[in-house]
């Protein structure tokens, strides 16, 4: 199925009708209001924000509206809304858009981020990027400082190569060996297999001379990830919940947090002012040469197969770590 307009008029989007369930209709194609642009894409990352929604829980509805859940987005500028300025038809952006699982997107002219010519050609999902940014931003991390990552995804090996840039010792911990092998080629020290909880708070007592570590990145959204991460604090460390808890309440040790006088940092931003700056810092990071994404998207597939991304991203089988569906 061609994913272009096909008489001028319709576009093609992706619609879950179900849990587990899609299909790629056509639709009206939007025309931008006042202030907004029209983004043709070319591709938009597949998030695991998404996977609650495609297990169809109780709270969900469907047919969900067209290219709904999508919100990695990147393409072409291809209509201006009255009184846009700044921008131009055939810019190429990032988007902070939310039904990017279509041919084509409506976003506020003040939420896309225009990508220079030095990244023309690359996948950009906008959206993770500048999400890595801020983390690294939240986490403050200091030279010489040891950091664990717990859960090496797309947003760990990221966070990774910034910690590492930043001048940290990296300690990524993590279930696959395909991650840990991906940590190590983006700068971790130290990598230890996520098998046994107390196993790696030996390991990381040993590692720290018994003062763990005072800056631990949380980037799974599971609980036992959670209750491993406070034990690897140090004394007045800083824990940063980046993984997206989105399964229910969370038990937290409030006996150790207080004993050890953590700060606990939710660095989810939720101001699209500093989602859009995570991103122009990502725009600047990649085109310095000091971030390659690129091996870190390793799976792609067209719009039609948006149910089979939306799985691998849930099963993630061997080698798998970011999907990306293209246009």
């Amino acid at each position: 199925m061609s994913l272009a307009a096909i008489d001028g008029d319709t576009m093609a989007a992706a619609v879950v009708t179900g849990p587990g369930q899609l299909r790629v209709e056509q639709v009206r194609l939007p025309c931008p209001a006042a202030g907004q642009v029209r983004v043709r894409l070319e591709g938009c990352g597949v998030c695991a924000s998404n996977l609650t929604p495609w297990a169809g829980p109780e709270w969900m509805q469907f047919p969900t509206e067209p290219g709904g859940l999508g919100h990695e987005g990147w393409g072409i500028v291809d209509e201006l809304g009255e009184g846009v300025q700044g921008l131009a038809v055939g810019d190429r952006v990032a988007a902070l858009s939310y039904h990017s699982y279509a041919a084509y997107d409506l976003v506020d002219a003040a939420s896309v981020v225009r990508l220079p010519a030095a990244l023309d050609g690359q996948p950009f999902p906008g959206e993770p990027l500048g999400c890595a940014m801020n983390v690294l931003r939240r986490a403050g991390i200091e030279p010489g400082q040891t950091v664990a990552i717990i859960g090496i995804g797309f947003l760990g090996a990221i966070l990774t190569r910034l910690a590492a840039n930043a001048g940290a010792k990296v300690v990524a911990i993590s279930r696959r060996p395909f991650s840990l092998e991906v940590a190590r080629r983006m700068g971790a020290a130290v990598t230890i297999p996520m098998e046994d909880h107390y196993a790696i708070i030996e390991q990381v007592t040993e590692l720290t001379g018994g003062t763990f570590c005072p800056r631990v990145i949380e980037a799974v959204g599971q609980q036992w990830p959670l209750d491993l991460a406070a034990e690897l604090t140090a004394e007045r460390g800083r824990l940063i919940i980046a993984g997206y808890h989105q399964d229910g309440p969370r038990q937290v040790n409030m006996q150790l947090w207080n004993w050890r006088g953590l700060d606990v940092v939710n660095a989810h931003e939720r101001d699209p002012r500093q989602y859009l700056q995570g991103m122009r810092d990502a725009v600047e990071e990649i085109v310095a040469g000091r971030l390659d994404p690129g091996p870190l998207y390793t799976h792609r597939f067209p719009l039609d197969r948006l149910g089979d991304a939306l799985n691998a991203t849930r099963d993630r089988p061997d080698g798998f770590l970011k999907a990306l569906v293209t246009m």
